[in-house]
């Protein structure tokens, strides 16, 4: 018995999808939830917002599998988790709850990695997230959530150990897609 191969609902140029819908709605809802963050800090509102978010990265990525990736939708899924991520570390560090090294080192590393895949893209090289990554992206949701957390809001110790992993693995993550780039450009010559 041969098992039916999956339809793919849109093309790669597709822009209206219903994963690229779910990526907007997370990019337009970022704005009142880091402004919510920035005026009350901790509390059920602030986290549930914070958690739809953060969960709903997951949603788009299963959509698009599910319906076909688009070109469109690798621009904006990544753009989405990168306003909320290091919005949600900017206000934070801006409220006193993060130190502004690490947050400074993780806006370093998202620009610097965001540069490079653009300078390997010109050169023909695709470097698209890799497992490390996404484990990067989940500990970095989760170092702000449990500030926002009213459960763990006063539990500044567990706040700096989920900041300083999320740093540590963001580092690492960094260094695997220039490595990974690096052994992409010696396979072309």
């Amino acid at each position: 018995m041969t098992l039916p191969t999956r339809v793919r609902r849109f093309g790669e140029t597709a822009i209206l999808t219903r994963a690229n819908l779910v990526t907007i709605a997370r990019l337009v809802f970022t704005i009142p939830v880091l402004a919510l963050m920035l005026d009350e800090g901790s509390s059920w509102l602030t986290f549930g917002g914070w958690f739809v978010l953060s969960v709903t990265d997951g949603l788009d990525g299963w959509i698009a599998r599910r319906d076909g990736t688009t070109r469109s939708g690798a621009f904006l899924d990544p753009l989405a988790d990168k306003c909320l991520v290091l919005g949600g570390f900017i206000v934070l560090a801006v409220n006193g709850d993060f130190a502004w090294l690490p947050v400074g080192i993780v806006v370093a590393r998202e620009v610097g990695i965001s540069l490079y895949r653009s300078a390997a893209a010109r050169r023909g090289i695709s470097l698209p997230a890799r497992q490390l990554g996404k484990w990067k992206a989940v500990f970095q949701f989760l170092a702000v959530g449990f500030v926002l957390l009213p459960w763990t809001a006063d539990l500044e110790w567990f706040h700096d150990f989920m900041l300083w992993t999320a740093v540590a693995i963001s580092i690492v993550s960094a260094v695997d897609i220039v490595r990974q780039g690096w052994v992409e450009a010696r396979s072309e010559v």
